[in-house]
């Protein structure tokens, strides 16, 4: 599903910029921590520069499972694009007139522009549909440890298994013991409940969603209806031209079925009626940008992308490789009725423009993984939700920006989405933390990152999914993350090593599952604490019986003040805390809350059998600290 590993090291101010070379005396000494890196470089896998951009690559599990390897793979070389797309979101330095095909012009930045960056390479071509070892994607985790980073962006993600099977839970806690964020994607198979991936407590999983900039492109009927799509199309089509469109089902071929050809599969659209036409394929089974080749390999002028009900209002602005436009269901069911309605349907394509400020911002995407944590149900994951659709950043230049191999464009950057671009928007903020709050601990920082969030879009209406129906923490977790109130949370909710061994303690296993992240032995403490009493900047208690009192601690990182709480209670749940306001005198001091919650009778029946949502805020007056409630009676 996703490719590389990447990381960032300490934040310092001074970045030699790219256009001028310096000497070693100019440049100065290196960083104590980075010189392990940039001064062995006879190490197997290993490549650097003298300006501490540095990668590893990591093949011997996928040689172990593919045979002998092409010299080529020895490389850490990203040739997919993936790699330099997400570190370059991360970290990449201020770069002016960034664009795709003059799509999105402006100056790009990484969320830690001054970073040191280096990137791990885990991933290779598939082999029996595997694409990253476990062996490698752990050896990976041994070097970023020994390189000393600060932030570890981990675009990627495996199948729902115990953690003491998770080699990404394994390799992140060690990180993590280390002092080291580790920030993972959510994983792209939403919009199904239970999809959510990386669910481990001590890693920051970042679901995906929209940011206020669009790339609209309209489809213009003979009728004079006209329907907002997006596209970054590099073609156009003749301005206010006519040219009549049609159903893709209706260009099949003889041996093809309507279905096949609806959603215009390779070998399914008859170039003799698809010639000179614009055609309407249906979205869904093949890619995208594929329904789009094949339209034009069958002579199609122009293609229409329209949603299912699967995917509904959520919009991806494709580099098509002809004049196209993706549009909503709901627009979709008109432009198919409206062909039906008349002997001599006709359309264009307006040329696509870039639309900054759009409202409103952001929605889920709809591909975004989503809740409940089916491992541990008592933590709420995605944590956090950020930018992950149409997303642009750097590319490599070994690929076209459809990754397809009759795409034979080139592009220095790249629009892409998914939960791989929305990890590093969360890396590169975590990155600005550990600059201002170096002492601060993995868990403080997701902590403040959490708490800080918005469930409001710019319209000061709650944030949506695809359907426009009001989205839940399943969808985003604490909510849209705000990197300037994340300076100043005013309290966290933080834990130790030792409070996540006692949690793995909690779920059951053995002495042999827990060193696999201990090292050595661990003393589990009894009685055993309750999961839904583990410190987590979230609330969730999966089985709610008439009523349960749960614990949390917040630490005081802000100025002296007292904080009153404030709940929002879950539709037929009741909430009480006690004490219900915690005075704080100095930064470090630490104070200990419950929460009792109980089913209401009048209403347990609507709280039975479903989640319900709610939040409980610490507020001061100046900061607002928020915690997402999620409750299932039963």
């Amino acid at each position: 599903m996703i490719q590389t590993i990447h990381l960032m090291g300490p934040i310092e101010q001074g970045v030699w910029p790219e256009s001028k070379s310096f000497s070693d005396e100019e440049m100065g000494p290196i960083p104590s921590k980075w010189k392990g890196i940039c001064q062995n470089e006879a190490d197997p896998g290993f490549h650097c520069n003298r300006k501490l951009i540095g990668a590893r690559y990591f093949n011997k599990g996928y040689a172990a499972a593919a045979g002998p390897l092409s010299p080529s793979l020895n490389s850490p070389r990203d040739k997919e694009g993936h790699g330099s797309h997400t570190l370059s979101t991360a970290g990449g330095n201020f770069v002016a007139g960034a664009n795709v095909f003059g799509y999105g012009k402006g100056t790009a930045k990484g969320g830690s522009p001054k970073a040191r960056v280096a990137a791990y390479k885990v991933c290779w071509p598939p082999v029996a549909r595997n694409e990253c070892f476990d062996a490698d994607i752990l050896a990976a985790f041994d070097f970023v440890i020994h390189d000393g980073v600060d932030v570890l962006s981990v675009s990627l993600g495996g199948d729902h298994v115990p953690f003491f099977n998770d080699s990404l839970a394994i390799g992140s806690f060690h990180a993590v013991k280390h002092g080291i964020v580790v920030v993972n994607s959510a994983g792209n198979s939403g919009p199904n409940d239970g999809t959510v991936l990386n669910l481990a407590p001590w890693q920051i999983t970042v679901g995906a969603s929209t940011m206020d900039r669009q790339f609209p492109s309209y489809v213009v009927l003979g009728n004079k209806m006209r329907f907002k799509g997006e596209s970054i199309s590099s073609k156009a089509l003749l301005k206010n031209k006519f040219f009549p469109i049609i159903s893709a089902a209706d260009a099949k071929t003889s041996n093809s079925s309507a279905g096949d050809a609806l959603l215009c599969k390779a070998g399914t659209l008859d170039p003799k009626k698809a010639k000179g036409k614009i055609m309407v394929c249906l979205r869904g089974d093949n890619a995208r940008i594929d329904k789009g080749q094949q339209a034009a390999l069958a002579g199609a002028v122009g293609m229409v992308l329209a949603n299912d009900e699967f995917y509904w209002n959520e919009i991806t602005a494709d580099p098509h490789v002809l004049p196209a436009s993706q549009i909503n269901s709901t627009d979709g069911v008109a432009i198919f009725a409206y062909i039906n309605s008349t002997r001599f349907p006709k359309a264009y394509i307006t040329h696509p423009t870039t639309e900054l400020a759009t409202k409103p911002a952001p929605f889920m995407a709809a591909f975004s993984s989503k809740g409940p944590n089916t491992i541990t149900p008592e933590i709420l994951k995605p944590d956090i939700t950020a930018p992950g659709l149409s997303v642009i950043a750097a590319y490599t230049e070994a690929q076209g920006p459809t990754n397809e191999n009759f795409d034979e464009r080139r592009v220095l950057f790249n629009l892409v989405s998914g939960t791989s671009m929305s990890c590093p928007h969360v890396s590169g903020i975590v990155g600005l933390l550990k600059t201002l709050y170096p002492k601060w601990s993995p868990a403080a920082i997701k902590s403040a990152i959490m708490t800080t969030a918005t469930t409001q879009d710019n319209i000061n209406e709650p944030i949506t999914n695809t359907s426009y129906k009001k989205a839940t923490p399943f969808d985003y977790g604490a909510g849209h993350v705000q990197p300037n109130r994340a300076i100043d949370p005013g309290l966290v909710y933080d834990t130790t090593v030792n409070d996540y061994l006692n949690f793995l303690c909690a779920l059951g296993y053995n002495e042999t599952q827990i060193i696999l992240f201990s090292e050595h032995n661990h003393t589990c403490p009894k009685p055993i604490f309750s999961l839904v009493n583990f410190n987590y900047p979230s609330i969730t208690v999966p089985k709610l019986n008439c009523s349960i009192t749960v614990t949390r601690t917040v630490k005081n990182v802000g100025s002296p003040g007292t904080y009153s709480a404030r709940v929002q209670n879950p539709t037929g749940v009741a909430i009480t805390v006690k004490p219900e306001r915690l005075k704080f005198e100095k930064v470090g001091e630490e104070k200990t809350f419950k929460v009792t919650m109980k089913v209401e009778e009048a209403a347990a029946k609507k709280a039975r059998d479903y989640y319900v949502f709610g939040q409980l805020t610490w507020s001061d007056g100046k900061h607002n600290v928020r915690s997402p409630i999620v409750v299932k009676a039963i």
